[in-house]
Parts: C-alpha cells; sequence; structure tokens
C-alpha cells in the first residue's frame, strides 16, 4: 500500500495537532445521538418529554434503544479468557444467562469505557453500548493472539448495512411488570436483577434482562430486528390499559438525571506510550478520534479529564481476583482517596436567571436547554467552594420533571462531597463560548447549587440498595 493510499489513525490526527484539548472543545462534533438527534430515527418527542418523564415514575414507558447503541458479538473459546482480562469486574459465577455493567481501564487504571455485557451461552458474549470498550475488546481480540471471533453491529447512524441486528426496547415504571407479565406467551419466569431470560411475545423469541432504571421492575427486551415492530405493538397494545407511553430521545437521555449514571467518560488512551499501538489501530474516523468535550472547566492537559471508577461512583466493580489490564495501578488508587459522585441541586433562582437573561438586551447566560442541559457530549463544569478552591467537576446535567430539580452529576472532593454543603457551579465556556456550532455566544454565571446523594430519586436509590446487596457478584 502506498503512502497516498495509508489509512490515517487516530495517531496520525494526534501529531498532526498542537493540542488535543482545543481540537476537542472547539472543531469535533459529537459522534454520539444523545446530543446529535439526527443521528437516530427515533423521534425526540412522542407526546412530550414532560409527560414522558413522568411516565416512568407514575405509570410506564417504553424506550425504542434500536439505533443508538453499536454492539459486539464475541465468540470462541478465549472469549471468557479475554474478557477477563479486559474488564475490572470479577467473572466469579458469571455464567450463562447473566449480565453486568462492565468497565474496562489501562495500564494507569484510567477508565477507557463502560458497556452491558451479556452472556448468551458458553462461548457467546454480546457487549451493548459503550463504543470506547467496544474498540478496545476488538483491538485486543485482533492483536492478542485469542482463539475468538469477532461481529460488529455499529449504531444506525455508522451501520452500513442500513439496519441493526437486533430490535431494542427498554420498559420501566411501576406499571412495567403488569405489562411484561401479560405480554409473553407462557409462563411468567422470575428474573433476578441483571439476569436474562427466553421469553416469546407476539410469538417472536425475544431476550430479556431485568433492568432497572426508574426503581422499580423494569426489563429490556431484545430479538431480531425484522419483528421489532410486531413486538412493539404487542407491548403498547397491553400497555394501553396501564397508561404506558412511548418514550422519544429527550426523555431517554435525561435518564442519567435520576438514576445517577454518570455517562460517557473521556478514554484514558491518547497520552500512553503504551497504549501507541492502540491509536495507530484506531481509524482517523473513530469514535475516539471525534469526541468532543465542552464546559467552563478548560485544561490544555487532556489526562485532565481522565477518571478512575471510584470518580465514577462505580468502583464496587473493580475486583482483585483476577489479572487484568490496569490491576496494579487501580490497586494503588484503591487506598487513595479519590472524587466522589454526588448529584448538584442547582437553585432555583439562579436558573430563572439564566433563561430569564434570554429576554433581556444584550449577550444571554449560556442557553439551559432542557431536559438535557448539553453544550458537549462530554460536559465538565467548575464546581468551587464558596471561597473560590476548585473543588470537582460537574457533568452531566438536565431537568428532572419528577424532581421539579436542574439536578447535575458531579465529581467533587471528598471533604466537599457532604450532602447540604453549598458549592457554586460555572455554568457556560470561558471567554465567551467554544467555536462549537451548538454553542452561541453567551456570559457565564455562577449557580449555587446543594449536594445531594447520586441516584438522587429515593426510588433509585432504594432499588439499587436491595438488589446490589444481592448481587454483589454481578
Amino acid at each position: 500500500m502506498s503512502a497516498t493510499t495509508k489509512r490515517e489513525s487516530l495517531q496520525d490526527l494526534l501529531d498532526s495537532l498542537p493540542n488535543l484539548v482545543e481540537h476537542f472543545y472547539n472543531d469535533t462534533l459529537t459522534p454520539h445521538a444523545a446530543t446529535r438527534s439526527a443521528m437516530s430515527p427515533v423521534p425526540a418527542e412522542f407526546t412530550n418529554w414532560r409527560d414522558e418523564q413522568h411516565a416512568w415514575r407514575e405509570t410506564a414507558v417504553l424506550f425504542d434503544q434500536s439505533h443508538h447503541m453499536p454492539e459486539l458479538f464475541l465468540k470462541g473459546p478465549d472469549a471468557f479468557k479475554l474478557l477477563n482480562y479486559v474488564g475490572i469486574n470479577s467473572f466469579d459465577k458469571f455464567v450463562p444467562g447473566r449480565a453486568k455493567q462492565y468497565l474496562g481501564c489501562g495500564p494507569d487504571g484510567k477508565v477507557i469505557g463502560e458497556c452491558v455485557l451479556h452472556y448468551l451461552e458458553e462461548n457467546s458474549f454480546e457487549l451493548i453500548s459503550g463504543m470506547p470498550l467496544l474498540n478496545w475488546v476488538q483491538f485486543q481480540a485482533e492483536t492478542g493472539g485469542y482463539d475468538v471471533t469477532v461481529e460488529r453491529d455499529n449504531n444506525t447512524a455508522l451501520n452500513p448495512t442500513g439496519r441493526r441486528t437486533n430490535f431494542r426496547y427498554g420498559m420501566d415504571g411501576p406499571n412495567a411488570e403488569k405489562i411484561f407479565t401479560e405480554v409473553i406467551d407462557g409462563a411468567v419466569p422470575d428474573i433476578p436483577f441483571f439476569r436474562t431470560a427466553r421469553v416469546r411475545i407476539a410469538g417472536i423469541d425475544v431476550l430479556a434482562l431485568r433492568h432497572e432504571m426508574a426503581g422499580h421492575k423494569g426489563v429490556e427486551l431484545s430479538g431480531p430486528y425484522e419483528h421489532g415492530d410486531k413486538v412493539r405493538a404487542a407491548i403498547l397494545e397491553v400497555g394501553k390499559e396501564y397508561g404506558l407511553k412511548q418514550g422519544g430521545t429527550k426523555a431517554y437521555f435525561s435518564t442519567a438525571t435520576e438514576s445517577g449514571w454518570m455517562p460517557y467518560p473521556v478514554p484514558a488512551i491518547y497520552t500512553s506510550s503504551e497504549l501507541r499501538p492502540y491509536r495507530e489501530w484506531l481509524p482517523r474516523t473513530s469514535w475516539e478520534a471525534n469526541t468532543q468535550i465542552g464546559g467552563s472547566y478548560l485544561s490544555r492537559n487532556i489526562e485532565e479529564y481522565y477518571v478512575t471508577p471510584w470518580e465514577l461512583g462505580v468502583g464496587r466493580l473493580v475486583k482483585f481476583d483476577h489479572e487484568f489490564i490496569g490491576r496494579a495501578a487501580l490497586e494503588r488508587f484503591a487506598n487513595q482517596p479519590v472524587r466522589i459522585r454526588v448529584t448538584l441541586v442547582w437553585n432555583k433562582e439562579d436558573v430563572a436567571q439564566i433563561q430569564g437573561s434570554l429576554l433581556q438586551p444584550g449577550i444571554p447566560y449560556k442557553y439551559m436547554d432542557l431536559p438535557v442541559c448539553y453544550y458537549s457530549l462530554q460536559q465538565h463544569d467548575e464546581v468551587k467552594s464558596r471561597d473560590g478552591t476548585l473543588v470537582g467537576i460537574s457533568a452531566f446535567c438536565g431537568y428532572s420533571g419528577n424532581e421539579a430539580e436542574i439536578l447535575s452529576l458531579a465529581r467533587l472532593d471528598p471533604e466537599y462531597a457532604v450532602p447540604g454543603t453549598e458549592l457554586l457551579v460555572t455554568w457556560g465556556e470561558p471567554s465567551g463560548g467554544s467555536r462549537k456550532p451548538n454553542v452561541e455566544r453567551h456570559r457565564q454565571f455562577k449557580v449555587r447549587a446543594i449536594v445531594g446523594p447520586a441516584p438522587y430519586a429515593a426510588s433509585v436509590r432504594r432499588m439499587k440498595h436491595e438488589t446490589l446487596s444481592k448481587t454483589q457478584a454481578v
């Protein structure tokens, strides 16, 4: 292959840039449908996002997750061995019919990505969502000498086939279990948290995963894509009696405000000399080459955006019962103080002043687009104490109609992560805003915020406490 036809890699991009943060901060479009609605054919709203939010608390909601999440299918005699080596999770008691929140780190112990991992059957696994981790697993599969096969099914916007392998629907809310019980053919299986079972809906074989998002017995349903409309129609027909609503992308991507999940960390791959072969393997068109950083916190060092599992609030997943990439570094982190995941509850008067600036002459404060106040995929807003000390980073920010609050998820220094502590969030980017096309000229505003628990919704906290106490091996 000649030099003129050589495929450009992520490493080629890095070599051409004077500063990677500046590039991600100003010149990329997010590679995810969360902030680019055109990347998913699912409507932004079926009715309106306010009612759709209330549905997961009051009745039931059905989300179509068939289009925005990539998937990777891994098969072969070494599949279990490979996943065990990449993942920080314990694989003890991990058998077919189980699933787990799967997370991988680099040699430095910083997070590369996460996804949901299904153990389908012996030597057969499915990894769902989390493009950076799927790419990392595929790289290990192709370069590590493992006896495995890899099949990719990218999200709809990046899928050359124009269709997906599986449909995927998520249903939650207090009536979700009643709908699930009535819609399936035959006996109702008892599915513990993060376990799966095969069921039939409208005569179609469907994989059901018990997956609570809103503090109820929710379920995620997947099966052959060509039968997705038939299965959805059956669910909606049964759901009429129980107030089931279809949820659009606006409501779907706002769920993290209540659930406490901190999505889309910056993958820690850009600087390590050990990961240069990986960066040379990743193409210039990859997710990692086109991610998007924003917010009032701006560092010229990309490593300042890396996080550990503890900072994401998932330190419980780290198990030192096996050898895995990054183990030595994580063992060191385990005994060090790290920032703690919390929810910040924003002052309502300050929020009203921000939005009210739209009705005043001059440059307004940064617009808060509801229900998710994104202005980048990976948002990093400064959190300061009352005396101006930087004490953490506020990330995902949005509105919960169920709580009637603007909430953000934050990583704070331990001494400031105490519920009830009042802090200041700097809302808006410096110098009038970046060059991102979705960022208008604006002013910054220091928002008062009170530290609260994560997850914030009491029903979700109760569910997680109950289920995690029973499923520590997940």
